[in-house]
């Protein structure tokens, strides 16, 4: 199903007065005149709220005798339905295939920037694989422990000399939190994209 019918049925049936219709129609087929006593609108009102509705396939309409009445077209109403939720399900492996690029991505710029002994050649200038780099050394730190400065220098000394820059950078992006001196751990979400 094409996206912008999926976009025009649910932006027409997202009015009061036609969810009303509907669910009036739900249970039996209704004429102009009636629906129109049974919400307390004009008829004008409900032809054109009707006319909106036969656009999108959702009501028809047939004549006896002299009396037009409108049913539900309850199949298209499934369909649409059929149609989000299928459409989430496509959104949601686009999602995982974008995590696994990410993770192919993440990993050739560790390998890139992090030698074979384990240590940083040289910091990113790009931020997104210097955040990239960041998560890499962080994840040897623990969640809910406080590191003083010299313990948390000699951590990172193993990645990288310069241990004040990278220090100032878990900082600046928000990996951790230092007060007094002390050092801990943000959660995950808090981190900087």
């Amino acid at each position: 199903m094409q996206l912008d019918r999926l976009v025009a049925f649910h932006k027409t049936i997202g009015d009061p007065t036609r969810i009303r219709i509907i669910a009036l129609l739900a249970a039996k087929p209704w004429n102009g005149t009636a629906l129109a006593g049974k919400l307390g609108l004009t008829a004008p009102t409900i032809t054109h709220h009707l006319k909106k509705l036969r656009e999108i396939n959702v009501v028809y309409e047939r004549r006896e005798k002299n009396t037009i009445y409108f049913y539900l077209n309850k199949s298209v109403i499934s369909q649409q339905a059929e149609a989000l939720v299928k459409l989430s399900l496509l959104e949601k492996g686009e999602q995982s295939l974008d995590m696994n690029r990410n993770n192919e991505e993440a990993a050739k710029i560790i390998e890139n920037f992090i030698g074979s002994d384990g240590r940083l050649k040289n910091i990113p200038a790009q931020r997104k694989k210097k955040l990239i780099i960041f998560r890499h050394i962080i994840k040897g730190l623990k969640e809910g422990i406080k590191y003083e400065e010299k313990e948390l220098n000699e951590y990172i000394k193993r990645f990288f000399d310069d241990y004040a820059t990278i220090r100032r950078e878990f900082i600046i992006n928000h990996f951790m939190y230092r007060e007094n001196n002390i050092y801990e751990l943000n959660p995950e979400e808090m981190w900087a994209k």
